[in-house]
């Protein structure tokens, strides 16, 4: 138990440094910052979830003692019980009813993929509500905000940008394209920290074959009224949106596993993961396409409709 107090203290101070180095103001602090959970998410997979909440409880006292007791609650919400939320679902385990390596079905990849994409989605939502919570109310606050952050009250002499149409494409954006960044920087931590605990020799349970990664039954039907939701106008449709992006972005981890998996034992492999990485990167709206391949894969089945054509079954493992 000291062992596991020692741990969530260090994991807790690490991540209190990577969210405050935000405050310099310098570029590389924004890529600490967004790897604050890292350390929770190492102490959870590496040793127990209990050290992980210590870690997210003293990260918040500590930040809520410097800064205030907003940075309190807002980073014990935000980061610290989320990341202490997945540690504890990653590493949730039982007695395997079929033969398994090492006798454990454990909590499947594909359920803490989406289980990020919701936690991601609550966490923006409840940003939003913290501006406002009515849909003026919050537009408003957010273009405020907006203006002071990048000084566009008035227009630059000499330029036909128009700020207000600007600010007004900033404020329907933001709130989506947060939830997407939200969640991809979420699945990219937990998997950053299983692998470190993997490498340290730590990790309590395989790891997963992801190109084989499976959603819950739920997750389609999820989606889609949160698309439909997203059509009501006010607040609803907002938050709405907001899932639905965050929902998105998910199935676009869900199709890069099924690509990842069809074009096992193919030559190209390289050149098709290769350019479809970079198109993804350099373009960004690529990653439309593969939310549509990963939702293609819940309703056809794909890999296992490659599998069967190739001889085998099921898509072989990794």
């Amino acid at each position: 138990m000291v062992q596991l107090f020692l741990i969530g203290i260090s994991a807790g101070a690490a991540t209190a440094l990577l969210f405050a180095s935000v405050a310099s103001g310098s570029l590389i602090s924004v890529l600490l910052f967004y790897l604050a959970p890292l350390p929770i998410l190492i102490a959870a997979l590496g040793w127990s979830h209990w050290a992980a909440l210590i870690a997210a409880v003293f990260a918040s006292t500590t930040l809520g003692i410097i800064f205030g007791s907003f940075f309190f609650i807002s980073f014990l919400i935000g980061i610290g019980l989320p990341a202490w939320w997945l540690g504890y679902l990653a590493l949730l385990g039982r007695p395997a009813e079929r033969q398994t390596p090492d006798g454990m079905e454990w909590y499947p990849a594909g359920h803490l993929v989406t289980w990020a994409a919701l936690i991601s989605a609550l966490i923006v939502i409840a940003a939003i509500l913290n501006f406002g919570t009515d849909v003026e109310t919050f537009r408003a606050a957010l273009r405020s905000g907006l203006e002071r952050m990048l000084r566009m009250q008035t227009r630059p002499p000499g330029t036909t940008l128009d700020p207000n149409r600007l600010l007004d494409f900033l404020v329907a954006a933001l709130p989506p394209a947060a939830a997407v960044l939200t969640t991809l920087t979420g699945i990219v931590n937990l998997w950053l920290a299983a692998r470190v605990v993997k490498v340290s020799g730590r990790m309590r349970r395989p790891w997963p074959d992801l190109p084989a990664m499976q959603f819950p039954a739920y997750a389609p039907a999820l989606l889609g009224a949160a698309i439909a939701g997203s059509f009501v106008p006010g607040m609803v449709g907002t938050c709405a949106s907001v899932l639905a992006f965050a929902l998105l972005m998910s199935y676009a981890i869900l199709g890069f596993a099924v690509l990842h998996s069809i074009t096992r034992g193919i030559g190209s492999r390289p050149f098709v993961l290769g350019s479809i990485y970079a198109a993804v990167l350099v373009f960004g709206w690529p990653v439309l396409i593969m939310s549509l391949f990963g939702l293609a894969e819940s309703a056809f089945d794909i890999r296992n409709r490659v599998a069967r054509k190739r001889g085998t079954l099921q898509p072989p493992n990794q």
